[in-house]
């Protein structure tokens, strides 16, 4: 795990595990950095720049990179713990089947998303944008 991610979100391994038990997922999560991040993305994905996350079927795994989850917070006006929480439960249904390609499914997927996030007390990502 990069370290750094201590440094950003307080008790760092009680929000991974409340958002995983929320969204039913065992996957292992790795909290990573961005220049990690890039390399399996170039690798994995043919897209050589960092991402937020990736997920992995087989073993089930989430990946996060630090910088962009903390670039993207700040954008949004969000703390990294809240989209952090966000991006897990987001990995943790894509592993279960959601996705986001079509219109339709991106909407089942925020409303969803939106659902688990409201239940771990996180406002709605998806509201005024």
């Amino acid at each position: 795990m990069e370290r750094r991610w201590h440094a950003y979100v307080r008790d760092l391994s009680r929000l991974v595990s409340r958002a995983m038990r929320e969204a039913g997922c065992a996957a292992d999560v790795v909290l990573t950095d961005d220049r990690t991040i890039k390399q399996l993305n170039a690798r994995d994905r043919g897209k050589n720049k960092p991402t937020n996350v990736l997920t992995y079927e087989h073993p089930a795994e989430i990946l996060l990179g630090l910088g962009v989850v903390r670039r993207e917070a700040q954008t949004a006006g969000r703390s990294v713990a809240a989209h952090l929480t966000h991006l897990l439960i987001h990995g943790a249904l894509h592993l279960q089947g959601h996705d986001h390609d079509h219109v339709g499914d991106a909407r089942r997927m925020e409303a969803e998303e939106a659902r688990l996030l409201a239940r771990l007390g996180i406002a709605n990502p998806w509201k005024n944008r």
